[in-house]
């Protein structure tokens, strides 16, 4: 069974950076996508990065520019770093993986907390 754990998250200055990373246990097999996602207060979750096993990225519009997302296969681990960090970015960031043949498997929850 696949798990998820992230780290990384934290509390920062606007304008400061953090490094958030997923690492995943168990076997994901070869073709999939992982990606972050984060929900605000009162929000719905949304979509932040996402990036294919093949290395295609995909990002929000709202982050682009500022968020680069990465990925290790051979640790099974996708990375964001986070950059010129706003007070909107405040949110609870979820790593996700997509297989496209089976239920996708989400992560605790990191909490990202940006001051203004």
């Amino acid at each position: 069974q696949v798990q998820l754990v992230e780290s990384g998250g934290g509390l920062v200055q606007a304008g400061g950076s953090l490094r958030l990373s997923c690492a995943a246990s168990g076997i994901i097999g070869s073709i999939n996508t992982m990606g972050w996602y984060r929900q605000a207060p009162g929000k719905q979750r949304e979509l932040v990065a996402t990036i294919t096993s093949g290395g295609s990225r995909n990002y929000a519009s709202s982050v682009k520019g500022r968020f680069t997302i990465s990925r290790d296969n051979t640790k099974n681990t996708v990375y964001l770093q986070m950059n010129s960090l706003k007070p909107e970015d405040t949110a609870v960031y979820y790593c996700n993986l997509a297989r496209g043949w089976t239920a996708d498997v989400w992560g605790q929850g990191t909490q990202v907390t940006v001051s203004s």
